[in-house]
């Protein structure tokens, strides 16, 4: 299980969920600045899907190895597709065809008298920020779980390595109660193709350093005395095999698995890491 290499034949599918609530105004440390949630989260998110598309480009040009939706959760009950284009679910190579704006983002580096300057770096920003209203994360599931069903239904994606959803929030479900959260997220984790069962990442991101955190968490760390951390952690899928040596590389040898998809009060490096360990550790031919 979990074995499949990505290629074109078997290609695999990743679903990004985007807390866009008024709660993600809060600011944040991020690479070397203070920004909000919400504009460190589009950044990272920006940057993970030049970085899916650069693993795509090969001599040829881009193979279509993904398909890509990231959805954004706000307002009351709205969940809408933050790409723009036709769809919720584009291909790596739609993803790299669109016509996206620049942006232009300060990052902080080291010169070598050890003094600090600013380098203004332009990317690709297919995501902008949002931060308004409530949390339907209930609803987000939802969707993600029909994406991904629909994705598995295919006859084409039947031995593919199966789709992996990421929800990055920071704070908790305004629509849904406990218990349906639960019941949403083990739909989505009971989809799979021949591969395996589609896999279901939660991330909980918060304002600075805490040393409550956690990150992709083992069983002994399970037991973690606040009540939505044992949410997330139910609703998060066990690690496969195949990520283990990246969670460990992150955490530091001694970590031991299992670990379970899930962080509580996330630094925004640590949701880096857990996107890149999530999407960039699956081998692709």
């Amino acid at each position: 299980m979990y074995t499949q290499s990505i290629t074109r034949n078997h290609r695999t599918a990743f679903i990004l969920l985007i807390d866009g609530s008024g709660s993600m105004t809060e600011e944040l440390r991020f690479r070397g600045r203070t920004t909000s949630k919400a504009e460190a989260v589009a950044a990272i998110t920006n940057d993970l899907l030049f970085e899916l598309i650069e693993r795509a480009r090969r001599d040829d040009g881009v193979r279509d190895y993904y398909d890509i939706a990231v959805l954004g959760y706000s307002g009351n009950d709205e969940v809408k597709s933050l790409l723009p284009g036709r769809g919720a679910l584009l291909s790596v190579t739609q993803l790299a065809a669109l016509d996206v704006p620049v942006r232009r983002e300060l990052v902080e580096h080291l010169l070598p008298d050890g003094g600090i300057a600013l380098r203004e770096i332009p990317s690709p920003a297919w995501v902008a920020p949002r931060a308004a209203g409530q949390t339907p994360m209930g609803e987000a599931l939802r969707r993600a779980r029909d994406l991904a069903a629909a994705w598995v239904a295919r006859p084409e994606n039947g031995g593919s390595f199966p789709p992996v959803v990421f929800n990055i929030t920071d704070g908790e479900a305004t629509d849904c109660d406990d218990d349906e959260l639960r019941a949403l997220a083990g739909q989505i984790r009971s989809l799979h193709t021949a591969d395996g069962h589609v896999l279901l990442i939660n991330i909980h991101i918060a304002a600075g350093d805490d040393p409550r955190a956690i990150f992709f968490p083992s069983r002994e760390e399970a037991d973690y005395p606040n009540r939505y951390a044992a949410l997330l952690y139910d609703c998060s899928s066990e690690m496969p095999a195949i990520f283990e040596e990246a969670i460990r590389e992150a955490k530091g040898p001694a970590a031991l698995p299992p670990f379970r998809g899930m962080s509580y009060n996330a630094s925004a490096a640590e949701l880096v890491a857990m996107l890149n360990i999530g999407s960039v550790s699956v081998k692709t031919e």
